[in-house]
C-alpha cells in the first residue's frame, strides 16, 4: 500500500511545463549559456594579433582556435546527448562549465600554438558544448505554450554577448595582455556553473502528482469491499507485481534515440538545416573584407557588424512573440522557411551594393532576417520531434551541421583567393539559403500535411507547433487510471462481469421470445450476435 517508487532504466513520464514561475530562472540561464556559446568563439579573434606576435605563426593559424571551438560545440552533440540521457541535464552542465573554465585558464600559461589549440580550442569547446545543449533541453521542459518567445529571449543572448565581449577583450588586452585577458575570461566562464546549478528537473512534480493519484485509491481501498477483502487485496497485489514485471523490458532507457530518424520532419528539417548553414554564415564572415575592398575606412567597416547585432538583438525576441501567436503557431515551419528565404534573397540582392549606404541597408535587413532564423531554428526542431525525444534530436542534428560549417566558411574564403570577386560568393551564399528554404516549405507541404489524414479536432496536434501539455496530462490520467485498476479486487470485477453478462443474455431471450426484434439504439453490438442490421433500420420507421 506505499507509493510505488520509479521504475530503473525506464524514461521519465512527461510533466506538464509550467510555463514560468521557476521557468524564467532557467530563461535567464539559456541567455547566458547561448551567448557565451555563440559569441564567445568570435569575441576571442580580438587576441589574435598579439598571439601571431608572441608565438610567430600566422592568421590563419591562430584563426583555428575560433575553428576548433566551433567544432566541438557542433561536432560534439551525440556525446552530449548520451551525457544528458545518462546523468541529467544540471551535472553535465557543471562539468561543462568547469571544462570551459579550466580551458582558458590553461590557456594563459601556454608557450605554443598547439597547447592553445588543445586547451582554447578543445577542452573550452568542450565546456561550452556539455553547457548549450543541455540548457535548450531544459527550457524546452519548462516551457510549453510560451516555448516560441522563452526561445526567442533565450536566442537574443548571442548577439547581447558578442556586442559586450569583444569590447571587453579589447579592453583586458590592453590592460593586461592576451595571458591576463585569458585569465579573466576564464573567470568569466565560471558563470556556466551559477546557470548550471539553476537548471531543476521537473521529476519532483510528477512524483507528488503521483502521491496524490496514489493517496486517493489507498483511501478508497479501505473501504468495506465485501467479506472476502483480504483475499482481494492479495490478488491485487500479485497482479501488480506482474504487470510490474512485464513493464521494466519494454521502456529502456535510450541513450541516444536513432528513432527519430523514421520521422520524416525530422529528417526534412536536418537536410534543409545542413544547406542553410553552408551559405547563413558566409556574409556576415566576408563583409568586413568586403566593405573595405570596396574603399570604406576601417572603422566603419567594422560598424557594419554592430548594426547587424543591434537589429539581431530585437528581431529575436520580436519573431518568437509572432511564432507564439494562435495562429501562427501551428504553421510555424512555414515562418521558419520564410525567414530563410527572406535571408537569402537579402543576400542576393545586395550582391551588388557598392558604397557605404546600400551595405547599412543590407546589414539591416540581413539583422532582421538571421534573428529570425536564429530564433525559430530550435523551435521548429521541439516542435517536430517533442519534448522527450529533443535531447537525441538536437545532438544528432549539431553533428550534421558541424559538417557544413567546416564546408561553407572555408570553400567560400578559397572562392575568393581564386576569383578575387566577391559578388560571385554573396550570389552563392544565398542560393544556398533560398534552396534550403525552399526545400522545407514544399517538403514539409507535400510529405507531411498532404500525406497524413485530419486527426479528430480534440486530439489535433498543431502541425509544426505542437504542444507536449495534453500528452502530459493524458499520461497522469492514465497512470490514475492505471493505479484505480490495481487497487480494485479480482473477484469484484469477475462477479461484476458475471452479474451483467447474465442480465444481457436474460434480456435476450426475453427479446427473442417476444418477436426477435433487435433494439434500435443496440444495433451495433447485438449485430455481432446474428441480428440484421437492415431489420433494426425497417423496424425503426
Amino acid at each position: 500500500m506505499g507509493r510505488p517508487d520509479p521504475e530503473e532504466g525506464q524514461l521519465p513520464a512527461p510533466v506538464k511545463p509550467p510555463d514560468g514561475g521557476w521557468g524564467w530562472i532557467v530563461l535567464l540561464g539559456c541567455f547566458v549559456i547561448t551567448g557565451f556559446s555563440y559569441a564567445f568563439p568570435k569575441a576571442v579573434s580580438v587576441y589574435f594579433k598579439e598571439l601571431m606576435k608572441d608565438f610567430h605563426v600566422g592568421y590563419s593559424d591562430t584563426a583555428w582556435i575560433s575553428s576548433i571551438m566551433l567544432a566541438m560545440l557542433y561536432g560534439t552533440g551525440p556525446v552530449c546527448s548520451i551525457m544528458v540521457n545518462q546523468f541529467g541535464c544540471r551535472p553535465v552542465m557543471l562539468i561543462g562549465g568547469l571544462l570551459a573554465s579550466a580551458g582558458m585558464i590553461l590557456a594563459s600559461f601556454t608557450t605554443n600554438i598547439i597547447e592553445l589549440y588543445l586547451t582554447a580550442g578543445v577542452l573550452t569547446g568542450l565546456g561550452m558544448a556539455l553547457n548549450f545543449q543541455p540548457s535548450l533541453i531544459m527550457l524546452g521542459t519548462y516551457f510549453d505554450k510560451r516555448r516560441p518567445l522563452a526561445n526567442g529571449l533565450a536566442a537574443a543572448g548571442s548577439p547581447v554577448f558578442l556586442s559586450s565581449l569583444s569590447p571587453l577583450g579589447q579592453v583586458l588586452l590592453e590592460k593586461f595582455g592576451w595571458r591576463g585577458g585569458f585569465l579573466i575570461m576564464g573567470g568569466l566562464l565560471l558563470n556556466c556553473c551559477t546557470c548550471g546549478a539553476v537548471m531543476r528537473p521537473l521529476d519532483m512534480g510528477m512524483k507528488r502528482k503521483m502521491g496524490k493519484a496514489q493517496d486517493k485509491y489507498e483511501a478508497k481501498e479501505m473501504l468495506p469491499i465485501g467479506g472476502k477483502s483480504e483475499e482481494g487485496i492479495s490478488t491485487t497485489d500479485g497482479t501488480k507485481k506482474g504487470k510490474k514485471a512485464k513493464k521494466k523490458p519494454k521502456k529502456g532507457k535510450k541513450l541516444l534515440d536513432f528513432s527519430i530518424f523514421s520521422n520524416r520532419g525530422f529528417i526534412i528539417y536536418t537536410i534543409s538545416k545542413f544547406i542553410l548553414v553552408l551559405g547563413l554564415f558566409v556574409p556576415p564572415i566576408l563583409l568586413v573584407n568586403y566593405a573595405k575592398d570596396t574603399g570604406v575606412p576601417d572603422t566603419e567597416a567594422a560598424f557594419l557588424l554592430s548594426i547587424i547585432g543591434f537589429i539581431d538583438i530585437f528581431a529575436r525576441p520580436a519573431c518568437g512573440m509572432v511564432a507564439g501567436l494562435k495562429w501562427v503557431r501551428p504553421h510555424v515551419a512555414y515562418l521558419f522557411s520564410f525567414s530563410m528565404l527572406f535571408n537569402g534573397l537579402t543576400d542576393i540582392c545586395s550582391a551588388r551594393a557598392s558604397n557605404y549606404t546600400g551595405l547599412v541597408i543590407f546589414c539591416v535587413f540581413f539583422g532582421i532576417s538571421y534573428g529570425m532564423v536564429g530564433a525559430l531554428q530550435f523551435e521548429v526542431l521541439m516542435a517536430i520531434v517533442g519534448s522527450q525525444k529533443f535531447s537525441s534530436a538536437i545532438g544528432l542534428v549539431l553533428l550534421i551541421e558541424a559538417f557544413a560549417v567546416l564546408i561553407g566558411p572555408p570553400s567560400a574564403g578559397r572562392l575568393v583567393d581564386a576569383l578575387k570577386n566577391y559578388e560571385v560568393i554573396f550570389y552563392l551564399a544565398g542560393s544556398e539559403v533560398v534552396l534550403s528554404a525552399l526545400f522545407l516549405g514544399v517538403a514539409s507541404y507535400c510529405c507531411l500535411n498532404r500525406g497524413k489524414k485530419k486527426p479528430p479536432p480534440e486530439n489535433n496536434p498543431t502541425a509544426g507547433g505542437g504542444s507536449d501539455t495534453e500528452e502530459a496530462e493524458s499520461d497522469v490520467q492514465e497512470a490514475e487510471e492505471h493505479s484505480s485498476d490495481n487497487h480494485q479486487p479480482a473477484h469484484s470485477t469477475d462477479n461484476a462481469v458475471g452479474v451483467a453478462n447474465e442480465e444481457a443474455n436474460h434480456v435476450a431471450e426475453e427479446q427473442r421470445g417476444e418477436g426477435g426484434g433487435c433494439p434500435a439504439g443496440d444495433g451495433e453490438v447485438l449485430a455481432r450476435d446474428g441480428c440484421n442490421t437492415d431489420e433494426v433500420e425497417r423496424d425503426s420507421f
